[in-house]
């Protein structure tokens, strides 16, 4: 008895020759088929099987030596045909009209003799032949090496065995992926998921669309470890809102990068990354004003202290987008700082001069003579230490750069006739438990006095914009919690209590540069940063976002355990915006105006000689009693004997 053909052998044979061996093959199935269709195409335009006499066999040879050259020249054969799209069939459409026409014209002008051997009729017969031999092959093709992937998971590689997902979206950007995943053969798309009625059932890229009630049998079915998001254009709140319903699936769940990343370029479709804890936070981006958006930047020279920090980098990448003359990036950490130069040169390929200056906030002639020398009008003073355990055991070091850095670079700005001068404060100066929020209430308290003095001011308009925990930055627990997260666990917390607000780095840069612009002289603004957020939650969230189970009394055998070290240092349970109650809207619904105590400056200069001397001499007891009696609401938690001179 004869074997039955194994179809699933000529699918392996055929994927794993060289591009050459396939186009080859490609071609010489291409010039059968042309031949096949003027055959078939003269049969039923006669009705019978043709039987071409041997003086007519050189038309047969004609039409493939035309047709091939012209498929050549389309790109017939540069297709990858697992991968034919829509515009593929268009070129194939076009390819074979354009042969059609040729063959047609040939024969014609060949006279009158050579044109009875294929009637008129024929060439609409014989296109719409081909285009069901050519086309229609290549979609078979198409539909069967796509087939074999998915049953086989990689047999054209042995050693490789592609990882079952569903795709969470069946628009654009989730056909998309499930071609490069496809291409790619890391992954293997099984489904999608989506939400609208309409289109469940139908298939995209030959994959059927699910709604969210098949996905636990669909996880069953398909063994599926991971879950993909390709919504980027929807809401962050409506993003929160997926990401909730699959939080109790045991998958792991990974997202596209934003619509406005995919349409700067910065990333593709197959850049896949983990969720993004901001989608966790339903903070939907509120559009900018444009017009404080660029007061203080378009047509000036502007400085940045601390540029290769977390807050001070994302404030260089957005204020070299609004047309500034000149941007001077100012750092003491000289790694940091050529960092961030390479990575605004590739932004804006030269275009805007950038200049990248070494050095500490200080060296007051060091800042004066910078701003000086570029002209500077616009100061964003983000030069800071502010990991609060590192600045309680360095408390002279926290103190020297965090305070007197600042009054170094607000005298050096006032020399330099600088326009405005913002301060990136921290809502740990108020009422601080910790050296470092006490240091920048402290720094707020000095831009507040000189603001408040005429004859020291000079022109310089000072202003402060104080903010909770931005994601993503230096000492942030969220890259903690991935690092631990991948590398089994545990995840350690402080306290099970412990809550903090939360903001992108994007996001506050952002309104850090329209509140700058709102600044009268003095004031202290306010970012709304929405709604607490417990960390224990956030935890507990990633862990489970990371297709795991978190492992605790109830769950003996889940994957990763949250373990308790107690409060660090200085360390609060909560943080708080406002000092007092006293607090006005502004023009920007994110933004507020808080009106607080102000120290004139005849009594802090006092108070700063006070502790220049303490500083000085390392006295650590003398400078907790000089913050103690000047910041309001001053509590420390940690130890005298705990820090470090």
């Amino acid at each position: 008895m004869l074997k039955m053909i194994d179809l699933s052998a000529i699918s392996h044979w055929f994927l794993t020759r060289p591009r050459k061996s396939k186009r080859i093959i490609t071609l010489l199935v291409d010039f059968i088929a042309v031949m096949a269709s003027l055959w078939i195409a003269l049969s039923l335009r006669y009705s019978a099987l043709y039987q071409p006499p041997s003086e007519q066999l050189w038309v047969f040879l004609l039409a493939p030596i035309i047709a091939i050259p012209i498929f050549i020249k389309f790109g017939l054969y540069r297709a990858i045909i697992r991968y034919l799209g829509m515009r593929a069939i268009w070129t194939v459409v076009q390819a074979i009209s354009l042969y059609t026409v040729v063959f047609a014209v040939i024969i014609l002008l060949a006279g009158s003799d050579f044109a009875g051997v294929v009637p008129r009729t024929v060439y609409g017969i014989n296109l719409l032949i081909l285009l069901v031999l050519i086309g229609g092959s290549r979609l078979v093709a198409r539909w069967w090496f796509s087939q074999y992937n998915d049953t086989n998971s990689g047999s054209a590689s042995p050693n490789f065995r592609a990882s079952p997902v569903l795709i969470y979206g069946a628009g654009d950007a989730g056909a998309q992926l499930a071609v490069a995943l496809r291409m790619a053969g890391q992954l293997r798309p099984v489904g999608y998921i989506d939400d609208e009625r309409s289109l469940i059932g139908q298939q995209v890229s030959g994959l059927t669309i699910y709604p969210f009630s098949r996905l636990a049998s669909l996880i069953e079915k398909y063994h599926v470890i991971e879950v993909l998001l390709a919504i980027p254009s929807v809401s962050r709140s409506q993003r929160k809102a997926i990401i909730q319903k699959l939080e109790p699936y045991p998958i792991h769940v990974r997202t596209l990068p934003s619509l406005n990343d995919l349409a700067k370029g910065t990333v593709k479709v197959t850049d896949v990354q983990e969720v993004d804890i901001a989608d966790l936070l339903s903070r939907d981006q509120i559009k900018p004003i444009d017009d404080l958006l660029i007061s203080n930047i378009r047509h000036k020279a502007v400085m940045v202290t601390g540029a290769g920090g977390s807050i001070g980098s994302e404030l260089c990448r957005q204020i070299i987008k609004l047309q500034p003359t000149a941007l001077i990036l100012f750092e003491l950490n000289e790694f940091n700082l050529y960092r961030i130069e390479q990575e605004l040169k590739d932004l804006t390929a030269g275009d805007i001069p950038t200049y990248a200056i070494l050095g500490s906030v200080l060296n007051e002639k060091r800042v004066e003579a910078v701003c000086q020398r570029f002209k500077i009008k616009t100061v964003y003073h983000a030069a800071a230490y502010k990991h609060v355990p590192m600045v309680e055991h360095n408390t002279s070091e926290g103190i020297q750069n965090n305070v007197f850095g600042t009054l170094a670079s607000a005298k050096a700005a006032i020399a330099a006739e600088v326009e405005t001068f913002v301060l990136i404060s921290t809502d740990k100066a108020v009422r601080p438990t910790n050296t470092m929020g006490a240091s920048k209430r402290l720094a707020e308290l000095i831009l507040q006095a000189l603001a408040q003095n005429t004859a020291l001011k000079g022109n310089t308009r000072f202003t402060m914009v104080r903010f909770g925990n931005v994601l993503g930055s230096s000492g942030s627990v969220v890259p903690l919690f991935r690092q631990q997260i991948a590398n089994g666990g545990p995840i350690t917390l402080t306290d099970s209590r412990i809550i903090r607000y939360f903001m992108t780095i994007p996001e506050a840069a952002e309104l850090v540069i329209q509140a700058g612009a709102m600044g009268e002289g003095g004031d202290v603004f306010v970012l709304d940063m929405g709604e607490p957020v417990s960390i224990l939650d956030m935890a507990k969230r990633m862990i489970h976002l990371s297709g795991h189970h978190e492992k605790d009394a109830e769950n003996p055998d889940g994957d990763i355990e949250v373990i308790y070290t107690g409060l660090r240092p200085g360390e609060k349970l909560y943080e708080e915006l406002l000092i007092g109650d006293k607090v006005s809207d502004t023009q920007h619904q994110k933004i507020m105006r808080a009106e607080e105590l102000i120290i004139p400056w005849v009594e802090l200069e006092s108070v700063l000689a006070k502790l220049t001397l303490a500083n000085t001499e390392g006295d650590c007891e003398a400078i907790r009693l000089i913050l103690t009696e000047t910041i309001d609401g001053f509590a420390p938690q940690c130890a005298v004997e705990d820090w470090l001179k």
